[in-house]
């Protein structure tokens, strides 16, 4: 299955953005080769750009606390573990106190190496970091691996209580959703929202077989889903005219 996932406000569109570049980043810094470290770099850089965008501390730090009063109220609910929600609630807090100890905003600390700016101020331009442009960069990606690595682990160690902060209040989002077996009639899905609740992620899970991709848009009070043809020949697509199943939850 395919998942598909749409914000339905600014943070967690950014926060969804920061979890897909702090995931690729995971998977480039284990690896050897210059070229994946040179795009891990890229990444770090891609964060710092994405995190500076929005008051991202301030509004994690608000997100963890209301997360926290939130799992609070549920003290005393038979049905609750309380031994996983005290874990749960640690870790809020752990997330909490990591970001409250950061000076600045998403990497602040990492503006203060000059080396890095002066690859940064490169890397955007096609072909910018070519050894003529920036021969200790070069020299850099010439260095044993494991020591590119134990830089860039010092490097995204200083992002590491963002990652962590996103990545659990992300998971307790999409833990509020119940999964639902819906179908678009004739390649389309209008559903109405239920009133009184705020939705902030729309989750939606497709069989690959099927060979269509969705369009979603939505808003507080509708959410809307036309599935497209791929062709193979990828060239553009085309609205799909199927009786079409699919999972869709939604997260608030």
């Amino acid at each position: 299955m395919i998942l598909y996932e749409y914000p339905f406000n600014e943070r967690i569109r950014t926060y969804l953005r920061l979890e897909h570049l702090f995931r690729r980043l995971g998977e480039l810094v284990p690896r050897s080769h210059p070229i994946d470290h040179h795009y891990a770099l890229a990444t770090i850089f891609e964060v710092m750009d994405v995190a500076a965008r929005a008051d991202l501390k301030s509004d994690v730090m608000k997100d963890l606390e209301r997360q926290k009063q939130t799992l609070n109220g549920y003290r005393g609910n038979p049905a609750i573990a309380e031994r996983v929600l005290d874990e749960v609630v640690a870790k809020l807090d752990g997330g909490f106190t990591a970001l409250n100890n950061l000076p600045g905003k998403a990497g602040q600390a990492l503006t203060e190496n000059e080396w890095l700016m002066s690859v940064r101020s490169r890397i955007g331009i096609p072909g910018g970091t070519c050894e003529f442009d920036l021969p200790a960069y070069y020299a850099w990606q010439h260095r044993d691996a494991h020591l590119r690595q134990r830089d860039l682990e010092g490097w995204a160690g200083t992002l590491a209580p963002f990652a962590e902060s996103i990545h659990l209040l992300l998971k307790l989002l999409r833990d509020s959703g119940t999964p639902q077996k819906v179908i678009a009639s004739h390649g389309q899905l209008q559903q109405s929202l239920p009133q009184g609740r705020t939705f902030q992620l729309l989750r939606l899970r497709l069989d690959p077989a099927l060979n269509v991709v969705p369009e979603i848009s939505g808003n507080r009070l509708m959410v809307s889903v036309r599935l497209m043809k791929q062709e193979e020949a990828i060239d553009r697509l085309h609205p799909s005219t199927d009786n079409t199943p699919f999972e869709l939850t939604l997260c608030s």
